[in-house]
């Protein structure tokens, strides 16, 4: 007997092992990428070994979705056609580390535009866009690596200071290139090539400053001296015709004859 149920006893075991192993597959894909069901209709959301992914890519959006899921820690919003990134667009998604706005087409960042993200962001990359300049309180705070490469930089003194708190990604940072500069000298160069140099762009902006504030107060300056002429001269031509009229007028002793004279008539 026992010879007949040893085999029947292993070939049992095998199909429970077997069975076990496709149901531990089926439970490790199902819960490795399970879709998300507070998710934008326009992207794409699963959830892979517990981290929720939110993938918007080449959906011609043309801002950034306001109904993603508020465990969100990967965005992928590349290639769309977002313009703007706003105030608080991103304040509820405290999880998130990963941000991709790459390949869009933003122009302008507001300066709260990344609150409630700065301690969890952990890589941001607007490569590819139309930035040319973005307020100092933009990034500030910000410890993610940042990919700023391929915008259309002008090289001033905003953007050497914001460059100054950034970690940038070390593998694009030669492609941070001025598109315009202060200095014309300086347009179609690497901006921390020229930063490296030892140029300071705020001091370009402090002589500007100082040449267009001369220019105002000379400005000032002449319109109060014209003024000051103006006056001069329309009082001398008032005492000059006064005083005409005053001599015009009969003094006072032929006055007084005319008066005799009358007296005398009478």
């Amino acid at each position: 007997m026992q010879d007949l149920a040893g085999p029947d006893m292993h070939r049992k075991s095998l199909i429970f092992s077997g069975f076990a192993l496709l149901w531990g597959l089926l439970f490790g894909i199902f819960f490795t990428s399970v879709p998300v069901v507070a998710c934008p209709t326009s992207c794409h959301c699963v959830e892979k070994n517990g981290l929720t992914v939110v993938q918007c890519m080449s959906r011609n959006l043309e801002k950034i979705p306001a109904d993603l899921p508020t465990d969100t820690v990967i965005l992928l919003l590349a290639s769309n056609h977002i313009t703007h990134i706003p105030h608080h667009a991103f304040k509820e998604l405290h999880y998130l580390q990963e941000l991709d706005l790459s390949n869009n087409d933003i122009k302008t960042v507001d300066a709260g535009a990344f609150q409630g993200v700065f301690d969890s962001l952990l890589v941001l990359d607007l490569s590819n866009n139309r930035i040319k300049s973005v307020p100092k309180e933009a990034f500030a705070r910000l410890r993610a690596k940042i990919s700023l490469s391929n915008n259309p930089w002008h090289c001033e003194c905003t953007l050497q200071e914001v460059l100054r708190e950034l970690r940038l990604d070390p593998e694009t940072v030669n492609e941070v290139m001025c598109h315009t500069a202060v200095q014309e000298e300086y347009a179609g160069k690497p901006v921390i090539q020229v930063l490296d140099s030892g140029i300071n762009f705020c001091n370009f902006h402090h002589k500007t400053t100082d040449v267009a504030m001369f220019v105002t107060m000379f400005g000032w300056f002449t319109m109060v001296i014209a003024y000051v002429i103006y006056y001069v001269r329309h009082n001398q031509e008032d005492a000059r015709r006064h005083l005409e009229y005053l001599k015009s007028l009969p003094s006072s002793s032929q006055i007084s004859k005319d008066f005799d004279t009358i007296s005398t008539v009478l």
